[in-house]
């Protein structure tokens, strides 16, 4: 069994970003779909920006979104800072605050977490 939690960062402005956001969601999918591994997929930073567009199911990546949204979550303060807080309300997707209004990195380490950024 692995652990990985996938942290996406990248903003969704430059053709980079949106290779850095597919290339996230590819690696979060194997993880989903190999048995026995759990995934955590966690937006933060400007990666929050993304839940609008991937909820939307005409967005390119729409499809590879759907296959790991349900381990899924989205920091809280950033989700505040880069404005997207209607889009992650009604995205339904939990909200993490662990460590200053963010999600914990340390919490993920601590609990065995193979911890993978884009």
């Amino acid at each position: 069994m692995v652990k990985a939690a996938i942290i996406i960062l990248t903003g969704n402005e430059s053709h980079a970003d949106h290779g850095r956001l597919a290339n996230g969601l590819e690696a979060a999918a194997e993880f989903a779909t190999t048995d026995g591994d759990e995934l955590l997929v966690v937006f933060d930073g400007a990666g929050t920006q993304w839940i609008p567009d991937l909820e939307d199911p005409d967005s390119d990546y729409h499809e590879l979104y759907q296959k790991v949204r349900d381990d899924a979550v989205v920091c809280d303060y950033c989700a505040s800072a880069f404005e997207v807080d209607e889009g992650i309300d009604e995205s339904g997707l939990t909200r993490v605050d662990d460590f200053d209004g963010h999600p914990s990195v340390r919490d993920l380490v601590a609990d065995g977490y193979e911890v993978i950024t884009y």
